[in-house]
């Protein structure tokens, strides 16, 4: 079993280290609602809510985003260009050190 550690910053602007492993095919916000972090995921990772959104505070080379990501981040609040959905980032060996933000909920 391969482990990682991945910063998460909550709303309230508190850093969360969380460990997360690699070979369970987990993501990002998997990993949040794992820690019980305040991620709805309402549409169980489908790409088709943004109730995930994030941003990618750090340098880390992630994949490049799928069409129904970018598709839901067109329609989503609060986007910035570093924003993705958790959702859509699974979790690799390659993210050891990843730095990420949850963006703000949405009011609607």
């Amino acid at each position: 079993m391969s482990d990682i550690k991945v910063k998460i910053t909550d709303r309230e602007g508190v850093v969360h280290e969380l460990v997360a492993p690699t070979d369970m095919g987990m993501n990002i916000m998997e990993l949040c609602k794992a820690y019980e972090l305040p991620v709805e995921g309402t549409c169980g990772g489908m790409a088709m809510c943004a109730s995930c959104q994030c941003y990618v505070k750090s340098d880390h080379e992630l994949p490049e985003m799928g069409d129904a990501e970018e598709d839901m981040l067109d329609q989503a609040f609060y986007v910035e260009d570093n924003s993705r959905l958790g959702c859509q980032l699974h979790i690799t060996p390659e993210m050891d050190g990843l730095e990420i933000e949850l963006a703000p909920e949405s009011e609607v």
